[in-house]
């Protein structure tokens, strides 16, 4: 039975070929994955672990979550701590290090690198004069306020030498310091396209709001002295509960899992795409072992009249699926691998710098290319094989397999029904459900199942309405319509390649363009300010920026946005800190109770779900602790509607600053003359010194910073679409060509009757037209479903969410499908019509 088995696969080569690379498409991409992600993680972790060559304890503060959020100082590292570090014995040296966020301009005044790797530090020279962490490559350390010096990557990218004088931010203002070294560095933030930016350390502290105090210390240990053993020294000499000590092994190893998280999201969006190809696969390959099953009734049954049981039979169509998985894998792993390396060259090619190392190709990744490309093939012809051990022995005689029985449709049309039943009633259900994620998620799946068992019987109606539409073609139009509906099951299984792709990508797009336009609705209604600013990176700005807004001519009004920690009612709770004299010509807020009137001391506004958990209302008075541990009291004047923009409990800035420690805002929010100009954006940009860590955004910035976001998402979702039309062409020029092959005497009887080539060309091609527009059809309805029930959870937490049907795109959709039946058919067409008349008419 095994070499029958080999003796088919090599038979049929070329009907086998579409299933081998519908699986090698899967398993390519999986491989690719494992590849790319393992190399990428292996390199950073290689790349983070060499930083930590010079730390054998690293002391850093206290970070229990007890103090995330309270009010009162937090504890700090200080020089007289550092000291106590370098002398506990086993020490060799003490480094303390300060860091932070720094901004670097190009020479046009841009920012170098991303906003959240952009950093800054402190140069600790040791006893010789010199930082082991950064060897100076050309000039020397930096001295005094005015100096700094720049990683190699970053001046080479930006042009700069030694001697140059650079512009640069830390909190918002804009300093212009001279470059006195360049040196070279294995931070990873660095390998990764970022810059670091070193001062002196007395300027780092003063930088980086840590006057006399470190950020870490780390002490190298003196030969013979572990990790383990130091850190235990250490701890002696720690003050308990404002510091902590940890080994460098343990940091690195922190790191490694921290890099390895940060790659589970891109290796769970890539894995995204292999799994849809893989599951458009199935389709396929069932599919194409169901029509050869078909095909070989006749050597099948003869198989059983000589002896062959059905668990052999079964056996031999199972051992063809095993050879073609095996192919498929072994050419999936090779491609795979070559996509892992694409990957890696396209990340370098749009500026994101990968650390040096070389291609890893993990025992892991061979086994799992293996075992996915030879299980999804063997369990989709298991039941193609079942069917053929089905076929009696007295078929032999007249090469007659028998149909599938009314009794069968009829079970598989309940059990569909059973399931788009329970699917549909799930995903309902969980659209009054405060938090019907999982529900959804399973009713969506069940429904989506439950569809593909009905298919067979959805295609007769659904392309019974291109009825009069094919009429117009004459007698190849209605050729083609009786060919799709002749075999309802291969209809459907083809065209359900394409109706899983299309159903994802419509929902989703459905999903973004409501929620684009509901965020686009809430800035509009909540914000009248022309312009936001803020930090390039979205961390703190300095109250600088806003005193600088506020004195330039062409400004009318100005509110800093802070967030500042305290505690109410026993529990930790943000106040919103405003400028109470501008604040109300900057917003619109829509207020259930009171008014926003007279912003000052201890008048406060709420967002209506804070007031309703705290059963508070205008006149409401309660007692707050502030940041600095005061306690004060608060009176409610008014209560707003909240949404994501704006929300909780807004004070006047003036009251929260005398308890700040240091005073930092979010963003600043103006109001100038002119309204939203390009005039009045540049005086605003040219008013900040163009300082590169500051972004000056308008309405439209701020939308289109939005859409950014979710065209990012939809574009990696289309290329998910692409690789699924991809598979769903394969499908249908597999179902075609194996379609044309079994009609071969039809065919030869239509020439021989008169109907010419062109018009066999046309009803092939019109077939895989009705085909492909089914499957389209299918999939962009249930995905306008699956988005109306998605966005009715979305309205639950955004108040201005509606429903926004993409037209455009959706017609795109299904214009798409119908590119694929057209490309699809061309191949079987040709062929079809190239066939001999006499010898397809004698053709068995």
């Amino acid at each position: 039975m095994f070499r029958t088995a080999l003796r088919n696969v090599l038979a049929h080569k070329a009907r086998l070929l579409m299933t081998v690379l519908a699986v090698m498409l899967g398993v390519a991409f999986v491989s690719g994955t494992l590849v790319f992600t393992s190399t990428i993680s292996d390199a950073y972790q290689a790349s983070s672990q060499k930083g930590y060559d010079n730390v054998d304890v690293a002391v850093h503060p206290q970070s229990s979550d007890s103090r995330r959020g309270a009010p009162g100082a937090e504890p700090k590292l200080d020089q007289k701590l550092l000291d106590k570090a370098a002398h506990v014995p086993g020490a060799a040296s003490a480094t303390g290090t300060v860091s932070g966020f720094t901004a670097i301009a190009d020479k046009k005044g841009e920012l170098l690198g991303s906003g959240f790797s952009t950093t800054g530090g402190n140069y600790f020279p040791g006893k010789d004069g010199k930082d082991a962490r950064y060897p100076m490559r050309s000039g020397t350390a930096p001295k005094g306020p005015d100096q700094f010096a720049l990683d190699a990557h970053t001046a080479d990218k930006a042009g700069y030498k030694v001697g140059d004088t650079v512009r640069l931010s830390v909190d918002g203002p804009v300093r212009e310091q001279k470059l006195t070294g360049i040196f070279t560095t294995d931070d990873g933030a660095v390998a990764a396209g970022g810059s670091l930016a070193l001062f002196d350390t007395p300027t780092a502290q003063k930088l980086f709001a840590m006057p006399g105090g470190f950020s870490e210390i780390d002490v190298k240990a003196a030969p013979g002295t572990s990790q383990n053993a130091l850190k235990a020294a250490v701890d002696k000499v720690l003050p308990q509960g404002a510091a902590e000590a940890t080994t460098g092994k343990q940091l690195a190893d922190d790191q490694a899992k921290m890099i390895a998280k940060s790659m589970d999201g891109m290796k769970t969006a890539l894995l995204a795409f292999a799994g849809i190809a893989l599951f458009v696969g199935v389709f396929i390959i069932a599919n194409t072992f169901t029509m050869l099953v078909a095909q070989r009734t006749k050597e099948l049954a003869l198989l059983r009249a000589v002896g062959a049981s059905r668990r052999q039979v079964t056996r031999s169509v199972l051992m063809e699926a095993f050879v073609v998985g095996a192919v498929a894998a072994v050419t999936g792993l090779a491609a795979g691998i070559g996509i892992g390396a694409g990957l890696r060259e396209l990340m370098s090619s749009t500026g994101a710098t990968v650390p040096d190392g070389p291609l890893v190709i993990s025992p892991s990744t061979v086994l799992a290319s293996f075992l996915v490309g030879i299980v999804i093939t063997v369990l989709a012809a298991w039941l193609p094989g079942r069917r053929a051990a089905k076929i009696p022995p007295v078929a032999a005689m007249n090469s007659v397999h028998a149909a599938a029985t009314t009794k069968s449709l009829v079970v598989r049309n309940t059990i569909g029904a059973l399931f788009a039943g329970a699917g549909a009633a799930g995903v309902l259900v969980a659209t009054g459900m405060s938090d019907g994620k999982t529900m959804m998620g399973a009713g969506a799946v069940l429904l989506l199942i439950g569809v593909f068992i009905l298919t067979p019987l959805l295609s007769r109606p659904l392309i019974a309405l291109a009825a009069p539409v094919l009429r117009a073609f004459g007698i190849s139009g209605g050729l083609a319509r009786q060919n799709a509906v002749r075999n309802p099951r291969r209809t459907a299984a083809t065209a359900s390649a394409l109706m899983v792709g299309l159903t994802l990508i419509t929902g989703l797009t459905v999903i973004a363009g409501s929620v684009q336009t509901s965020i686009d609705k809430m800035a509009t209604d909540s914000l009248t300010a022309d312009y936001v600013v803020s930090m390039a990176n979205n961390l703190p700005l300095s109250p600088d920026v806003a005193k600088k807004l506020d004195g330039l001519d062409e400004v009318t009004a100005v509110s800093p946005l802070r967030i500042s920690p305290s505690r109410i009612d026993g529990a930790d709770k943000s106040l919103t800190g405003v400028n109470g004299k501008d604040f109300g010509k900057v917003t619109r807020l829509d207020f259930t109770q009171g008014s926003l009137g007279d912003l000052h001391g201890g008048r406060v506004v709420v967002d209506d779900a804070t007031a309703k958990k705290k059963g508070w209302q205008p006149g409401s008075r309660f007692p707050v602790t502030f940041e600095d541990g005061k306690t004060g009291t608060l009176s409610v004047s008014g209560v707003y509607k909240g949404n994501q923009l704006i929300n909780g409990i807004i004070v006047d800035n003036a009251t929260l600053a005398p308890h700040q420690q240091q005073a930092t805002d979010r963003q600043v929010m103006v109001k100038t003359k002119d309204g939203t100009t390009d005039a009045a954006k540049e005086s605003l940009v040219k008013g900040l010194g163009k300082n590169p860590a500051l972004t000056v955004s308008d309405k439209k910035d701020i939308s289109e910073e939005i859409a950014k976001a979710f065209s990012l998402m939809l574009n990696m979702l289309y290329g998910l679409l692409a690789m699924a039309v991809i598979v769903a062409v394969l499908g249908v020029i597999n179902t075609l060509a194996m379609s044309v092959f079994e009609r071969s005497q039809e065919i030869g009887m239509l020439r021989a009757i008169g109907l010419d080539r062109r018009g066999i060309k046309r009803m092939v091609r019109l077939e895989s037209l009705v085909i492909s527009l089914f499957g389209g059809v299918l999939g962009i309805g249930l995905g306008v479903f699956f988005g109306w029930a998605a966005g009715e959870l979305i309205s639950g937490s955004l108040a201005t969410y509606e429903l926004v049907l993409p037209w455009g795109r959706m017609g795109l959709f299904l214009g798409l499908a119908a590119v694929v039946g057209v490309l699809a058919a061309l191949w079987p067409a040709r062929r079809a019509a190239r066939l001999n008349m006499l010898a397809a008419i004698k053709a068995e």
